[in-house]
């Protein structure tokens, strides 16, 4: 269970190190729409990966304890979060970039997949030493 904690610590403090780099460069550069689209995306990206982890780790307690699962991974919530910043996206063209929002929508899968190529790299890199 402590690989999944240090995972989970892990994977919401890039998501912080994302949104914070988006803030200022929302602030400081002059494509002000794209980066608002891309806080946009991923705010929502970070409420995605939060819901996956709290929803992921409670199945596996139920599974653990030999109990039936009732709930299942919160598929609908996370399409319904993603399809909200698409709507808010479209209907306030003027502030969001589309294309900025769904690239921050998929910026926390992108952040699982590198955080599992950083950990599997330092991992052979342990063993070797």
């Amino acid at each position: 269970m402590f690989n999944f904690d240090s995972m989970i610590t892990r994977q919401r403090k890039w998501m912080l190190y994302w949104l914070a780099i988006l803030v200022l460069c929302a602030g400081f550069l002059p494509y002000t729409r794209i980066f608002l689209g891309l806080i946009l995306g991923s705010s929502i990206s970070l409420y995605n990966l939060w819901l996956l982890q709290y929803k992921s780790e409670k199945l596996g307690k139920t599974i653990a304890a030999g109990e039936k699962a009732r709930t299942g991974l919160g598929t609908f919530s996370r399409m319904a979060a993603a399809v909200l910043a698409v709507v808010v996206a479209i209907r306030f063209e003027e502030y969001f970039h589309l294309y900025a929002v769904i690239f921050g929508i998929v910026s926390s899968y992108l952040m699982m997949a590198v955080d599992v190529i950083v950990y599997q790299i330092a991992m052979r890199k342990r063993k070797e030493d």
